[in-house]
């Protein structure tokens, strides 16, 4: 596996499958040795995230050290990153990854495939950082008819959330890229060039990737935190095998422990925390993540612990009426009970159990 180009950062919805080296491994499929232990002895937490914005928490909190803080001695934390939704929740299938920062798309999927049993949600991390961006002269969605827009990959998050939105304006889209608005789908590391280039006249992507094609002379014809209740939608939460959280309890709470620490260390010290994602990146890629880039796309996300449930389930809803999925039960999805314990302790106010 080789490592991840900076060039292709994106958010979990919008990523190609590939595992990176060294901390952004991804464990041999199949090897659940490191996962050793009772909650009394060593155990190690295999943690899978995305290095870039939207797992800003993620990348915080092995950054800065967090996650290792509130583990403690007894738990050895075994970071690894991801380029796709798809390769992360694959290594929670064979065992190879514990927990893992993910987008709600490929955590409907992993619970849907597995019926229910590999994985629960036990904290949200991050929620907005997502718009359509398009070249200027388009100021309406009806001048969007004919149009090239371009998605992150067919069915992914924001793949659902532009044809529902379309659908709603009496546009059409086919999954073959025809209609009344050809959706494109590639990767998120071509857009800039695609977008400056004419080969597509805007994008629905998440950030940092709305910042660059703004930079690069787009505008924003929709943010899609003005589509939900309150501007709040989620885009990155996290879940954990279901085996793991069975087999070390301990492990997973102590976990979500460092999941909280890192959300406030992000709210409350957003300079060092844009410095350290920026930091961490380099240390990946070996180029830091632009801190101007950081800073323009900040104020667009909003890292919370609770993962938003009810918008999880209406993006499914829209996947199920632009007809890129079938109607699922997520009953059983959440397991929100030591985030609340974690929180009620802080003196914060609890989740609400879905």
């Amino acid at each position: 596996m080789r490592r991840l180009p900076f060039r292709r950062l994106v958010s979990l919805a919008t990523l190609a499958v590939i595992g990176a080296a060294t901390m952004g491994t991804t464990a041999a499929c199949g090897d659940d040795d490191s996962a050793t232990g009772g909650d009394s002895g060593p155990v190690t937490l295999r943690l899978g995230y995305f290095p870039n914005i939207t797992h800003a928490p993620a990348v915080v909190g092995v950054e800065k050290g967090v996650f290792a803080a509130k583990l403690g001695n007894d738990i050895k934390l075994d970071p690894k990153t991801f380029n796709a939704g798809p390769a992360a929740i694959e290594a929670i299938f064979s065992g190879a990854l514990d927990a893992t920062y993910i987008g709600p798309n490929p955590t409907v999927n992993a619970f849907s495939k597995s019926k229910g049993e590999a994985v629960r949600v036990i904290s949200g991390a991050a929620s907005g950082g997502v718009a359509l961006v398009v070249k200027p002269e388009i100021t309406s969605v009806e001048q969007l008819r004919g149009k090239k827009i371009s998605t992150p990959q067919l069915g992914n998050t924001q793949d659902v959330a532009i044809r529902y939105w379309l659908k709603e304006k009496g546009l059409k889209t086919t999954k073959e890229g025809g209609g009344d608005v050809k959706i494109v789908p590639q990767e998120n590391a071509q857009t800039v060039e695609t977008f400056t280039s004419g080969a597509i006249d805007g994008a629905w992507v998440p950030e940092p990737f709305v910042s660059r094609l703004v930079n690069a002379g787009g505008k924003v014809l929709v943010d899609e935190r003005d589509l939900w209740p309150d501007k709040k939608f989620v885009i990155t939460n996290l879940i954990v095998s279901t085996k793991f959280l069975k087999a070390h309890p301990d492990a997973v709470k102590k976990l979500v422990e460092g999941q909280v620490a890192a959300n406030d260390f992000v709210n409350t010290k957003p300079d060092e925390a844009q410095q350290a994602i920026s930091d961490h990146i380099g240390k990946i890629t070996g180029k830091p993540l632009d801190l101007k880039l950081i800073k323009q796309a900040w104020p667009t996300l909003l890292f919370t612990n609770d993962p938003i449930a009810s918008s999880l389930k209406t993006g499914l809803d829209h996947a199920v009426a632009v007809e890129l999925t079938q109607p699922v039960s997520l009953d059983g999805l959440y397991d929100l009970k030591y985030l609340n314990e974690v929180l009620k302790t802080q003196g914060q106010a609890e989740v609400t159990q879905p």
